[in-house]
């Protein structure tokens, strides 16, 4: 086992796994930075999720290691990764999944009313965020009341209400129109630097490399930094003994 690197608040080295005996991914390694925002691109197929959860403690890689902040991801038990999760982390995805029955601000409170934190003092945070993201007005509405654009605002907000260590956005705007999606973009990545959240943002979208620090790509579960690594690396198999 080899310690990570002391400036890199995530590290993965040789992760491999596997669905179905299907390779996800096949020896991917990277170090994030504390603060910095990190776009993972690829096409659709080629791993992205599947990274992203491996880094969250969502699921164990079948081989390779995960390290947060010095401390082995890939060695934790369930229950403590859950704790790490619901802790230090945040996640968005590209389906916001709202509590119907919920206001826009309980639903983007949610995280503190369930750490125990006061009903003023998650009220209070909620809605400090739902103003930076501009969804202030929204607030007492119910998700099938506002828009798409908005339903996923409310669920940024939702993750960055407890102002995680770690934000993991996977295809945050997937399913929002053009220039929604490009001011639901920018809105996250200011968050994010004025907080100085770390973002690991996996999206297609083309427009995230201009917001981002910096960026890795995945081909078919392998990370590759050019179209000749990608021909090359196709060629060889992924071997992944579980």
């Amino acid at each position: 086992m080899v310690v990570p690197p002391d400036n890199d608040v995530l590290w993965a080295r040789s992760l491999n796994h596997a669905f179905g005996g299907s390779p996800a991914l096949c020896g991917v390694s990277l170090g994030v930075r504390e603060g910095e925002i990190l776009a993972v691109n690829g096409p659709r197929g080629s791993g992205k999720t599947t990274l992203l959860r491996c880094l969250s403690g969502q699921i164990v890689p079948q081989q390779g290691e995960v390290w947060f902040n010095s401390t082995p991801v890939h060695t934790m038990g369930a229950l403590n990764r859950e704790r790490l999760r619901r802790e230090r982390f945040g996640w968005i995805g590209p389906d916001p999944q709202l509590v119907p029955e919920l206001t826009a601000w309980e639903n983007a409170a949610l995280p503190l009313l369930l750490r125990g934190s006061s009903h003023r003092k998650a009220r209070a945070a909620a809605l400090e965020w739902m103003e930076r993201l501009d969804i202030g007005r929204c607030a007492r509405k119910r998700p099938r009341a506002l828009l798409q654009s908005q339903r996923q605002r409310i669920a940024l907000a939702r993750a960055l209400v407890t102002t995680p260590a770690v934000l993991f956005a996977d295809e945050p705007t997937a399913t929002l129109h053009t220039a929604d999606r490009a001011q639901v973009l920018r809105t996250l990545t200011t968050a994010a630097r004025s907080h100085r959240i770390t973002l690991v943002l996996a999206s297609h979208d083309e427009e995230v490399a201009t917001l981002a620090d910096r960026g890795v790509s995945l081909v078919d579960g392998r990370r590759i930094t050019s179209v000749h690594d990608a021909e090359t690396e196709g060629r060889a198999e992924c071997s992944l003994s579980v």
